[in-house]
């Protein structure tokens, strides 16, 4: 199975910057609307975010901008399941031309798992979203390893 999309849009008049480029935050604003699409898979909808109390809280997201997005693109997120545990999934989102083959940008994002009635605090995922994440991650068994995850930022020392 492909990486699963989860989000797609046009570009429009309000995110793009004197360029006519996609702004900074928008990148984090489209990915961020592709990480709820990817609640709503794993059983965290809204509603059930409210039945259950339970929500994803993103813990931190490197974005790699590798291309131009202009006004008026149609694109697309496609999103893959890089690893899981308990309380945890790190994903990995990347933004596309809608049907294209060249990665635009990129977002590596760790996300815990929070019971919102208790703090909030962090909560061992429900049977239902375990089975959903590895239901997810199975068929993506096929996928390469994405080639901008666990990475850091910095300047090389200097000798």
């Amino acid at each position: 199975m492909p990486a699963l999309t989860t989000y797609n849009t046009p570009i429009i008049q309000d995110w793009v910057d004197y360029n006519g480029h996609l702004r900074d935050a928008f990148y984090l604003l489209i990915f961020s609307f592709a990480t709820d699409a990817f609640m709503d898979r794993i059983g965290l909808a809204s509603d059930d975010r409210a039945a259950s109390g339970h929500s994803l809280f993103t813990l931190e997201a490197h974005i790699n901008y590798l291309h131009e997005v202009k006004l008026g693109e149609e694109v697309e997120v496609r999103t893959q399941i890089v690893a899981h545990d308990s309380k945890r999934v790190q994903l990995y989102h990347s933004l596309y031309k809608v049907g294209g083959d060249t990665e635009l940008a990129a977002s590596d994002q760790m996300l815990l798992h929070v019971d919102l009635a208790a703090g909030p605090r962090s909560a061992p995922f429900s049977e239902q979203s375990l089975e959903a994440l590895r239901v997810l991650v199975e068929a993506q068994h096929d996928q390469p390893v994405p080639a901008y995850i666990n990475r850091t930022i910095g300047l090389p020392a200097k000798p």
